[in-house]
């Protein structure tokens, strides 16, 4: 009994072991998606006393699921490390996908250990860096909107990297690996899981919206091929996109094949030869807005590590000054994904530089490098959210010179589906709104409202019946507003719209000052008994010297007001000091005292009570008169109010014309 038992234990064991050698073969030539799946099944089997074969089992099974977006990458790591794998980058990779499932904290500790043992390591500084910055990242989004679109869509299939074909917009090329045939059945791929992808081009119709894709013809996606990730000229006749072939006997890599559009058909496509070596992979190309540049993604070396951007010259069907685009966007993560726009600005997916978890869209401008003009530095950024998220984010086209178009990510998807997700950025509006009135609140219905801005801008408005107007503005601009109506003083309003990052409405409500009419002066203030103006007095002088300035042809007389308190003669001298110590404000200010009159009249020209005033204080009735007599039928603290009423310095026009001939 013993024997047999000891019989079916190594019968156990072997198959165990046949089973790991076959999910080896699996991952040593790239099919991560079968190899994961046999590691996972075979895991549970192998004795807890062999930690070291656990711990390589687990690894490569976190291997193969993050390579898959696999939902239990973080959990086969953790049991990689929990068994003592003897390799650091455990702790590296086991960080990523901590990121990726959004524990930034526990990503963070894992990314520190891995630093101790090497830390000069750029992918594990930005992946820390990232960690302890998501929270404060997520708290400024971008101004970008993002909507998953259902017009490519199938369900169970990934669906990416759309490319819009040539300058036109109304026509687009994607990846899919939906099957081509309906109720057929297709072997799923043994690296990804799912069918192989093919291109699928879909076009819009007359009312603007997306027709049922169609799959390129046989000559493009070639059977037992991945297909995809296309790129086209500007004028939309040569196409270029990505096929990995694969032999029963070798991962023959990936290829840049390159195919003529003539008559409405695609030509038979042929390989791109850029380096002399053919077994190095190259993939995603992008061609620059002028058709004379190639960029593309290779693991060839001398690169920076994992897959690196790269850039040749077209040239006689074939390629030549082949570059790497340096540190500025290589990194020893994976940088893919390329997309050049119109306007010279490269846009790519990264994994090395610091982000949100998995791939990030980055955008890298470039420029002139100060010490050699020939060659071109890049300012990388990331696009921040909601372009980007804990998942992989990458295959990112634009709608012609829009701010919108099309990416690719697989958010929110348990099973690791790419959607192919809709952007747009709204444009940004200002505008300037308020209503034109008079010292009283009332509306003045007949103004007319002038605007003219630095960059030439002029506009001129009647306001409304209720004294609203309402303008449109440019970004970046100095205005200057003038209301004016007749019977009443201009005024003037400066605003500009600089630096400013989201949409704006200003509100400006503008206040004329009837022309003949005598106008109280707010906020003027002076000690009890004294003429010389307090320092809180300012901001009111400043409004009467705007109106002064706003109004080069007015001569004006100042008058001051006291109440009843206190003798006659008292007040009528102490009125005339405080209406000639703002005359003199106003002279040490430009104004010229040949436009300015000052006169006191003491406590013998009482307020009449105006509408306004009545609904500021309900004892008040308009109409009437603030004589000492009325205000002593009041009560005491009704009094104070009335004399403080009552004291106050006002302005009236004398004359329009002054200094006209």
């Amino acid at each position: 009994m013993l024997l047999f038992l000891a019989f079916l234990i190594l019968l156990s064991a072997c198959g165990v072991n046949r089973r790991i050698s076959r999910a080896d073969r699996r991952f040593e030539t790239g099919e991560y998606h079968a190899a994961g799946e046999i590691y996972r099944s075979v895991y549970g089997r192998i004795s807890t006393n062999n930690q070291p074969l656990r711990a390589q089992v687990a690894f490569r099974q976190g291997v193969s699921f993050q390579r898959t977006n696999h939902p239990r990458t973080a959990f086969a790591f953790q049991n990689a490390i929990r068994n003592n794998h003897p390799d650091s980058i455990v702790f590296l990779y086991f960080a990523q996908a901590l990121q990726r499932d959004g524990r930034h904290a526990d990503a963070a500790r894992n990314f520190e250990i891995f630093l101790e043992y090497d830390p000069e390591n750029i992918v594990a500084q930005n992946g820390l860096f990232s960690s302890q910055m998501i929270a404060e990242w997520r708290e400024t989004p971008t101004r970008y909107t993002v909507t998953r679109s259902r017009d490519f869509h199938v369900r169970r299939t990934s669906n990416f990297s759309p490319a819009f074909v040539g300058n036109s917009t109304d026509m687009m090329v994607f990846t899919s690996t939906r099957s081509v045939s309906r109720g057929a059945r297709t072997r799923n791929n043994p690296i990804t899981g799912m069918g192989n992808s093919s291109m699928f081009s879909v076009r819009k119709n007359a009312a603007g919206k997306w027709e049922l894709p169609e799959m390129l013809p046989a000559e493009i996606n070639k059977p037992n091929s991945e297909n995809g990730v296309a790129t086209f000229s500007p004028d939309g006749r040569t196409m270029y996109f990505t096929r990995a072939e694969k032999s029963p006997y070798s991962d023959m890599g990936a290829q840049i094949m390159v195919s003529q559009r003539a008559g409405g058909a695609w030509s038979e496509p042929r390989p791109l030869q850029i380096f002399e070596d053919s077994t190095i992979t190259v993939a995603h190309p992008t061609i620059s807005s002028d058709g004379e540049m190639i960029y593309f993604v290779s693991d060839a070396p001398d690169g920076f590590g994992g897959k690196d951007i790269w850039r040749a010259r077209l040239a006689d069907g074939g390629v030549k000054y082949i570059e790497n685009l340096g540190p500025e966007i290589n990194t020893s993560g994976d940088e893919m994904f390329p997309m050049m726009r119109h306007d010279g600005i490269l846009f790519f997916s990264s994994n090395g530089h610091p982000g949100f978890g998995g791939l990030d869209i980055f955008r890298a401008t470039p420029i002139p490098d100060e010490e050699n003009e020939e060659k071109t530095r890049w300012v990388v950024e990331n696009m921040g959210v909601p372009i980007n998220s804990r998942w992989d984010d990458f295959g990112i086209t634009f709608a012609g010179t829009t701010e919108s178009g099309y990416f690719s990510s697989n958010r929110n998807e348990r099973q690791g589906f790419d959607m192919i997700w809709s952007f747009y950025l709204p444009e940004l509006t200002y505008f300037i709104e308020g209503r034109v009135l008079d010292d009283r609140n009332e509306i003045v219905s007949d103004a007319i409202v002038r605007m003219a801005g630095n960059d030439g801008t002029y506009a001129r408005i009647q306001a409304r019946r209720d004294g609203s107007y309402r303008l449109r503005l440019n970004p970046g601009v100095d205005y200057v507003m003038m209301a004016s109506s007749r019977g009443h003083l201009n005024q003037s309003h400066n605003f500009n719209t600089q630096d400013l990052t989201d949409s704006k409405t200003f509100t400006f409500d503008f206040q004329l000052t009837p022309a003949f009419r005598p106008v109280a002066l707010d906020n003027i203030f002076f000690d009890f008994g004294r003429w010389d103006l307090r320092p809180d007095s300012e901001p009111g002088l400043q409004v009467l010297l705007k109106l002064l300035n706003d109004n080069p042809n007015i001569t004006i007389e100042l008058s001051a007001h006291t109440d009843f308190v206190g003798s006659r003669s008292a007040n009528q001298l102490l009125s005339e000091r405080r209406a000639q110590s703002v005359v003199n404000y106003l002279v040490t200010q430009g104004i010229s005292r040949t436009r300015l009159t000052s006169v006191g009249h003491g406590a013998e020209r009482p307020v009449v009570v105006s509408a306004d005033l009545a609904k500021q204080h309900n004892f008040l009735t308009e109409g009437d008169v603030l004589t000492e007599e009325l205000i002593r039928t009041f009560e005491p603290e009704q009094q104070q109010i009335a004399n403080q009423i009552n004291r106050r310095t006002e302005f009236r026009v004398l004359r329009t014309t002054y200094n006209l001939q």
